[in-house]
């Protein structure tokens, strides 16, 4: 498995436990517009997710996609695995239906 599997993996285990979240893995396939890794929507939230081994930044076209997610009213995370993103990601989900 790829550095960034592992990284996949680990944010479906944490997205699993939220039953009634609607998660969604574009397939690139190179018709019609890009995203990001997980579209998830929860709580009434749209909830954008992209994966990357550890180290690992986001390219410009994601950069954007994500700053248009933020911009139309989502919340991006970026994973690596390694900085906290995925104990973000998981605290951000549970708020979600206190």
């Amino acid at each position: 498995m790829t550095p960034e599997g592992k990284v996949k993996r680990a944010i479906s285990k944490v997205l699993s436990k939220y039953k009634s979240a609607y998660i969604f893995m574009p397939v690139p396939s190179g018709y019609g517009p890009s995203s990001l890794d997980y579209l998830v929507c929860y709580a009434g939230k749209l909830i954008a997710i992209e994966a990357k081994a550890a180290g690992k930044k986001p390219t410009s076209r994601q950069y954007k996609i994500a700053g248009d997610i933020a911009r139309a009213g989502g919340v991006v995370f970026i994973v690596d695995g390694v900085n906290g993103e995925l104990e973000q990601l998981d605290v951000f989900m549970q708020k979600q239906v206190q």
